[in-house]
């Protein structure tokens, strides 16, 4: 299926290093581009409202809930009454279904969860390019058949986008122990509270490292070679 327009993506993401990390991954996306950043509720309404007036608005939106004034599923319902069209993927650590019922709700197309790959990143872009270019002809639907399509392509490939020898459990457990932590842990530490073993751990803490969920940092002690020790670096909320 050919696609022609650029999409143009706003990231909302509080934290700072987080935001670039994502507007990374969707420049590196083919056909998309990152038509800024926001840390706040506010900034985002001011810069899409900014884009609309200028003639560009917004057509998706990565959107973390947790911002420092207010939810972003409100965001959500104060764009629809100012009649914002950008689509919503919210990429957010929130798990309780009760907000992932109400992201539906409110119009979120997505929801991905943190910790991800940046793989998995992609192929939601990818599916969200496909399922905007199933809906871009002018005119009605064929049949149910079309527009089942079109909503179909939304949907999450079976297939694991976590680098070989992963799996998306053992990553949240070792995220959730950094997550819960007071400070840094060493790769046994994490292992030891995780349940796994500490080069297993270490694996995983660097994948953490490489998506931006995590910091690498030596602990100096006795005399010899420091210890790496790895701390979450976004709140237990984000």
């Amino acid at each position: 299926m050919t696609r022609t327009a650029t999409i143009d993506v706003l990231v909302v993401e509080d934290d700072p290093v987080a935001a670039e990390a994502h507007a990374l991954h969707v420049n590196r996306a083919p056909g998309f581009r990152t038509a800024g950043t926001a840390h706040s509720a506010a900034q985002a309404l001011r810069l899409l409202e900014s884009a609309r007036a200028a003639g560009r608005p917004v057509d998706l939106t990565l959107l973390d809930l947790h911002l420092p004034d207010g939810h972003g599923l409100q965001l959500c319902r104060t764009l629809r009454a100012a009649g914002h069209g950008t689509d919503i993927i919210a990429v957010t650590s929130a798990r309780e279904l009760a907000t992932v019922r109400q992201a539906v709700s409110a119009g979120v197309v997505q929801y991905l969860l943190k910790p991800f790959a940046a793989a998995t990143l992609h192929e939601r872009l990818d599916r969200y390019a496909r399922y905007r270019a199933s809906l871009a002809r002018a005119g009605e639907a064929t049949g149910q058949d079309e527009v089942d399509q079109a909503f179909a392509v939304l949907r999450t490939s079976e297939r694991n986008t976590l680098p070989k020898g992963l799996s998306a459990p053992t990553l949240e457990a070792v995220a959730a122990v950094l997550r819960q932590a007071d400070g840094s842990l060493s790769a046994a530490a994490a292992g030891t509270r995780a349940g796994v073993s500490r080069i297993t751990a270490r694996r995983y803490l660097e994948h953490l490292v490489d998506t931006g969920l995590a910091l690498r940092e030596p602990r100096y002690g006795q005399v010899g070679r420091p210890e790496l020790c790895y701390r979450a670096r976004n709140r237990p909320d984000q």
